[in-house]
């Protein structure tokens, strides 16, 4: 506790900086709404998301200090807060609700609608952030030398370097210009298979590919060849191991929840039809093992948030200032009321009740999740899945039964996932504003901004996407809505096949015990191997020049941020892309042809699956070329 009275900031408190400008919000809104439509995208597309802050801060810099000539480190941390903001509730809202469009495509339910989206949107990021206010002293201040909240360490770095010059952001943007040409050729021109595929027909069963995208290569690098070898390690039992079993026992029967002999079956059809209830029964699982691993941790920072109340009283230091209680406290009842009251959002009182408990106790696990692992790893999707199963069991115990009440438990699901990313995530920001000297209360209006600008367009962005390639399907199979909605439908009908989904959660206990992290693991069996090997490839990268020999610490570090830099890049890059394609496909260019097909040159020139590959090599080169140039 000493060790945070004593900490010194970036910015002394008693020097006052611009910090809340119309520069700052008008950049950060639109930086809000430019990464929360990438995460949108990349998470529906490969199911992880990855935390915006850092290219953020970098984008940041490059504009308010290089084009527009202002030097305010805590105003480019407001821009880099707002930004986040989207980033992180497009996350929440993309591991829910599209459950609901997909329930809407098979006749059961209606779209929802995009008041109903941005309202959902809303009040789960108001509430994420409302939480997060009275934990900021206990996790931010009192553990500062505990928690090391990497990434926004790590953006508090990029901040006080972009002082030296904007080097930092020619990187990212050098990142985002080569992904986004790069995913124009491949999934707009369509001159090689983004997805290159082979099965191996003498291990009956089995299959190898890669997704061979500029987004994966960039999330493996950043979260390493440890975490990426784990994500490997899951799809290869499934499709090394798992599914050659299946194909042998099961030949010419048909398996529930199979409607096909089992020998017809592609290795894709396998994973679809067994693997995918395998990995959901191991998420879950894992999920639940992560909170009970937490318990502890959690009881200990309620205590110090209700001891933090009484500290804080009388306190006017600028970096101590947080919105003040009562408005915390008044605005979560507000919303409480709010959600039972308002028709458009189907959640009735019992709900609301469920929404504000587990909200809490899953608000207070995302920060310290964060803290100790990062954004990026943050196991908001297994927080979702122990909710559903709790709400949806709650809600059919309660006589909310059939689409009514699961509508109303994905609707429940949708503000707690929305609450827990939205609290890591500030609780990210905070850190780097305790870190550079920004003030708390200014940071938390910019999320507040934030939230709210990405509540307003995330409906548009998710109405953009079902429209052009529909949920579900293999060009936008949003895994991890797909995996709520069939939790919620098993609950709800009694007819999830059980049988696979507790050989999944006893795999995550026996990975537990082997002391592996379960829910990289558990992510690695549910998700397609296409999706864990492009990543491995970037894990690798950055293992070979994190233990590359004859090397000062300082080069060392250089070329890993250049790394962590220009992928930040690419992951944005094929993001806006990809929203970009989805325009195309939807706009209509004549009555049988949209834009998509106009651009679309596979019939005069397809390179096939070793021309992706090769395109991929060429890829992961640029990489490596970035990362050992010289510093200018």
């Amino acid at each position: 506790m000493n060790q945070s009275n004593e900490f010194k900031p970036y910015i002394p408190a008693d020097k006052v900086l611009p910090e809340i400008t119309p520069v700052s919000i008008v950049l950060g809104i639109l930086l809000a709404v430019l990464f929360g439509g990438a995460n949108a995208y990349l998470g529906l597309r490969v199911g992880m998301t990855v935390s915006a802050s850092i290219p953020a801060a970098v984008i940041s810099m490059g504009v308010i200090r290089v084009i527009l000539r202002r030097d305010s480190i805590l105003e480019n941390n407001i821009v880099q807060t707002i930004g986040s903001a989207g980033e992180s509730l497009a996350a929440g809202a993309i591991f829910t609700l599209p459950a609901l469009f997909m329930w809407a495509q098979e006749g059961g339910t209606q779209t929802p609608s995009l008041v109903e989206i941005a309202l959902i949107a809303f009040v789960g990021g108001v509430i994420g952030i409302l939480f997060m206010i009275p934990l900021r002293t206990a996790l931010i201040v009192q553990e500062h030398g505990t928690l090391p909240y990497p990434e926004g360490k790590a953006c508090a770095e990029v901040l006080m370097a972009g002082e030296e010059g904007g080097a930092s952001a020619s990187t990212v943007f050098l990142g985002l210009g080569v992904s986004a040409v790069y995913k124009f050729i491949a999934d707009g021109l369509c001159i090689f298979p983004s997805e290159v595929d082979f099965e191996i027909k003498s291990y009956k069963g089995s299959g190898i590919g890669m997704d061979v995208l500029p987004a994966l290569l960039g999330v493996g690098y950043i979260c390493g060849a440890k975490v990426s070898s784990y994500l490997l390690a899951g799809g290869t039992l499934g499709w090394f191991v798992i599914m050659p079993l299946i194909a042998l026992f099961g030949g010419d029967a048909v398996i529930y929840p199979g409607t096909d002999p089992v020998s017809t079956l592609a290795p894709s059809d396998l994973w679809g039809t067994y693997i995918r209830y395998i990995g959901a029964g191991a998420v879950a699982a894992g999920g639940i093992m992560s909170l009970i691993k937490s318990l502890p941790l959690i009881v200990r920072t309620f205590r110090q948030a209700v001891k933090g109340f009484g500290a804080k009283a009388g306190v006017s230091n600028r970096t101590t200032q947080d919105l003040p209680m009562n408005f915390v406290f008044i605005g979560i009842g507000v919303l409480a009321i709010f959600m039972w009251l308002c028709p458009v959002i189907p959640v009735n009182l019992l709900g609301a009740v469920i929404i504000i408990v587990f909200g809490f106790f899953f608000a207070t696990v995302s920060s310290r999740m964060v803290g100790l692992v990062g954004s990026s790893n943050n196991p908001v999707s297994g927080m979702a899945i122990a909710t559903l199963l709790i709400s949806t069991m709650v809600l059919k115990a309660t006589g909310m039964i059939g689409m009514t009440g699961m509508v109303a438990a994905i609707s429940i699901g949708s503000i707690i996932c929305i609450i827990a990313a939205i609290a890591g995530d500030t609780s990210q920001d905070l850190k780097t504003g305790f870190l550079v000297g920004s003030t708390p209360r200014n940071q938390q209006i910019g999320e507040l901004i934030g939230v709210v600008a990405s509540a307003i367009t995330i409906g548009g962005v998710l109405y953009l996407l079902n429209a052009a390639w529909q949920y579900g399907t293999e060009q936008l199979p949003a895994p991890q809505a797909m995996l709520m909605k069939m939790v919620v439908e098993g609950v709800m009908n009694g007819n999830l096949p059980w049988a696979l989904v507790f050989s999944g959660v006893f795999i995550a206990i026996v990975v537990e015990i082997l002391g592996i992290p379960v829910l990289p693991f558990a992510v690695g069996l549910y998700l397609p191997i296409h999706l864990s090997t492009p990543m491995i490839v970037g894990g690798l990268v950055r293992l070979y020049f994190e233990k590359k020999k004859n090397e000062t610490e300082s080069d060392r570090k250089r070329k890993v941020e250049n790394g962590v830099l220009y992928s930040s890049g690419l992951i944005a890059g094929e993001g806006l892309v990809g929203i970009m394609l989805a325009v195309f496909a939807v706009i209509k260019v004549n009555a049988e042809n949209n834009l998509g097909d106009v651009i679309n040159l596979s019939e005069k020139i397809n390179l096939g699956n070793w021309g992706g590959l090769v395109f991929f090599a060429l890829l992961t080169a640029s990489l490596y070329a970035v990362m050992v140039r010289k510093k200018k």
